[in-house]
């Protein structure tokens, strides 16, 4: 206050120099931010969603952006991983060359990782760990760049699942069978559905579709003048299915053979008991 009080036109001077400096820097900051958006990366938004079986392979392949005009030429692609929003470049692919650049992860991916061509790559015997987040960085000349990512997901195979049948309860009317349908190995992600074969709806007792405990299970009742029937269970994942069937007549059958053998056998019994008590009377006085 003092300087200005004694020298007017230095306090404007000082005042005016400081408001061009301020306003330089406001010019300045603007134009960056303008330059850099205009120059930023371009994000193709939804992920492409991918699906691939432990020791199978995946192909990821990149579609130009419709946007660019036809002369500006691709310079490279930029594959990596995005971990928590962070991009890391797992290798350079060039036009013209088979052989990538590697930049990270090379020990875990380079003798699984096949570059195809200048857009498509594909990776070999997955993992349960490769699932996750890709991302195809495409850089252009005039400083153009283009992201667009992969969402990978990689399901254990599906394993093949076992049917056994046991028989409830046998009448000369029907055949009460509960029938297991037991798959080795993970429950994640499983899905089973029942097929019938010479078995008529009203027969079936079908349980609730969907994941289920292991081993899933179905009560049939069945009568035994039923002709050829089986029940085939169908094990399912997003990738992979396995399927296994039985023949539910042999199931009964054989429980009505054993039946018709312990009889026999009892009659067998019975007529020797009735002789050997008609010997015993014969020899009495």
């Amino acid at each position: 206050m003092g300087t200005c009080s004694e020298d007017p036109d230095l306090c404007r001077a000082s005042w005016l120099l400081g408001f061009t400096s301020l306003l330089l820097r406001v010019c300045s900051a603007v134009t960056q931010s303008a330059g850099a958006h205009g120059s930023g990366v371009e994000d193709s938004g939804i992920p492409v969603s991918l699906k691939g079986t432990q020791g199978g392979s995946v192909w990821f392949h990149v579609i130009r952006n419709p946007e660019l005009p036809p002369e500006v030429e691709l310079e490279k692609i930029s594959w990596g991983n995005v971990s928590r929003a962070n991009y890391i470049v797992m290798l350079h692919v060039f036009p013209g060359r088979d052989v990538p650049e590697w930049v990270n992860f090379q020990d875990k991916f380079e003798k699984r990782v096949h570059v195809l061509n200048i857009t498509t790559l594909r990776i070999d015997n997955l993992t349960l760990e490769d699932s996750g987040r890709y991302r195809a960085r495409e850089s252009y000349r005039q400083g153009r760049q283009y992201d667009q990512d992969f969402r990978l997901r990689v399901y254990e195979p599906v394993p093949l699942p076992q049917i056994r049948g046991t028989v409830l309860s046998l009448t000369p009317a029907w055949c009460n069978v509960t029938v297991e349908c037991d798959a080795n190995g993970t429950r994640e992600d499983l899905t089973v559905t029942w097929e019938s074969e010479g078995l008529s709806r009203e027969l079936e007792q079908r349980p609730a579709p969907g994941p289920a405990p292991n081993p899933w299970t179905m009560a049939v009742n069945l009568p035994p003048s039923q002709p050829s029937t089986s029940l085939t269970c169908v094990v399912s994942n997003q990738v992979d299915q396995k399927t296994a069937t039985r023949d539910l007549g042999d199931v009964c059958g054989h429980e009505t053979d054993s039946d018709g053998q312990a009889l026999r056998a009892h009659e067998g019994v019975i007529q020797w008991i009735v002789v050997l008590v008609l010997v015993i009377l014969g020899d009495l006085p």
